[in-house]
């Protein structure tokens, strides 16, 4: 099983690729779509659409696992995550890949074993669990550990209440 786990956001996404083996996460790839902030907001989301579809079509993921938005700090930040977060999902939607979301809450759980962590906490977490010694962006490893909290979820019984 492929999972394409997504972190988005209007400026950087983060995407990470892992794969289940014996019920073991491996990894397969990571990366950034990243734009400027002096483009416009339409063309930044094209962009980001762009970006997944040419990893599903690269990767062929089976399933698009990406964090729920359950809060932001002011609500034009939650409004534009909120756009990021729909143009990242699109693309699965209509390559029929599945697509399973989960709250920080249950990826922190899911990763370090405790809600609150903090992003450097689950950047070393997924970076000892899928054995990457090269550093790479919180925004990656957040997209990662979105990725392992899916295989965990769906191989381990845990709740399938992410799964759509």
């Amino acid at each position: 099983m492929k999972v394409l786990g997504i972190d988005p956001g209007s400026l950087v996404t983060g995407y990470g690729i892992i794969f289940s083996e014996d019920q073991t996460p491996h990894y397969l790839t990571h990366g950034l779509i990243k734009m400027r902030a002096n483009v416009s907001l339409s063309d930044r989301l094209g962009k980001v659409f762009e970006g997944v579809v040419r990893i599903i079509d690269e990767y062929q993921p089976d399933i698009l696992a990406i964090e729920k938005v359950f809060f932001a700090k002011n609500p034009h930040s939650a409004l534009m995550l909120g756009q990021a977060r729909g143009v990242a999902l699109l693309p699965g939607v209509l390559k029929n890949v599945r697509i399973c979301e989960y709250t920080p809450l249950e990826v922190k759980q899911s990763i370090v074993g405790y809600g609150r962590a903090t992003k450097q906490q689950v950047k070393e977490m997924v970076m000892r669990l899928l054995s990457i010694r090269e550093d790479m962006t919180y925004d990656a490893s957040d997209a990662l550990a979105v990725g392992i909290c899916c295989l965990q979820h769906l191989q381990g019984g845990l709740s399938k209440r992410g799964i759509t």
